[in-house]
């Protein structure tokens, strides 16, 4: 289903009166019913090219995003539109295995549709992850980055309208006017770090950049972008980052580093080399998020 269907879904909806809170707890009842059995606690989106993170599931549960009520559907190629959910571990996850943008015509509440749908499942940390383009000095093609906040550039929030307190995952969340200072969980990137060194490579940390795309960045954007103090920039993950704080989601951020930003490389920019960058680094990825997951779920069982 393209953009243009989805829309006259969300429209049809509202004519029998359901509003976006009721569309979300839908899509979230009809899951529920497919999936059984423990209700998840981390939630994994997965950028281009990073689906052997989906693959390692045990147990898996594959519904497709065309079965769900409401669901968008991503026309991206690379996203494979399914959603995931099983063990990674024993640890109970639910995996969105390609995510949708405002570059294909979807507005941003329904950008962040699927992350308000793995709250409502029970899921109370997200890890956002993306393909990049790298503007820092030092940062190598095929790295993995974990995000310590973002620069929203996009032009818009997915939080404009009225605001619905009922997404809130726990007290003190819901709220419309919310603080934003640690959007990128410390306690979660400190986990990152420990799996990342044993399973024998670094993570990078920076800032993460968002414009709304679809086309690459000009040279001079770069710049300023490295100006504001950017050390990445993609075109999603941080409407759905600020979706997931306003539910009182914890949020884990990771980027895959697919292509040096324009300007800082030697050849042309394309959707093809990003794709390929990420299908060298998805088993490492992989790897990470395996031993990550059990560690994040215990961490929230004994810390909510």
């Amino acid at each position: 289903m393209l953009p243009g269907a989805m829309v006259e879904g969300a429209q049809g909806a509202e004519l029998t009166g359901m509003n976006e809170y009721d569309r979300v707890r839908e899509a979230a009842e009809f899951l529920q019913a497919r999936l059984g059995g423990a209700a998840p606690r981390v939630g994994i989106v997965l950028g281009s090219g990073l689906n052997a993170a989906a693959r390692a599931v045990e147990n898996a549960v594959v519904v497709p995003y065309r079965e769900i009520p409401h669901f968008p559907q991503s026309t991206v190629e690379g996203h494979a539109g399914q959603f995931v959910a099983g063990l990674l571990d024993g640890a109970p996850v639910v995996l969105l295995q390609g995510r949708v943008h405002l570059y294909e015509g979807y507005a941003p509440h329904e950008v962040v549709f699927p992350v308000r749908v793995q709250g409502l499942l029970g899921v109370r940390a997200v890890v956002l992850t993306n393909a990049a383009g790298g503007i820092a000095e030092g940062l190598r093609v095929g790295q993995l980055a974990l995000l310590t906040d973002h620069i929203n550039l996009m032009g818009s929030n997915p939080l404009t309208g009225l605001n619905e307190p009922r997404f809130a995952t726990r007290p003190g969340a819901g709220l419309r006017f919310f603080d934003m200072t640690e959007t990128y969980s410390k306690r979660l990137r400190t986990l990152a770090q420990a799996a990342a060194r044993e399973e024998g490579f670094a993570l990078e940390e920076g800032v993460y950049l968002a414009t709304p795309g679809p086309s690459f960045e000009t040279p001079a954007e770069i710049r300023a972008f490295r100006a504001l103090g950017a050390s990445l920039v993609g075109m999603s993950t941080v409407p759905e980052a600020i979706a997931a704080r306003h539910m009182g989601l914890e949020v884990l951020g990771i980027s895959c580093v697919t292509n040096l930003a324009a300007g800082l490389g030697t050849t042309p920019l394309s959707h093809e080399e990003v794709q390929e960058t990420g299908r060298r680094v998805e088993a490492r990825f992989a790897s990470l998020l395996k031993r990550l997951a059990p560690r994040i779920a215990a961490l929230l069982d004994a810390q909510p």
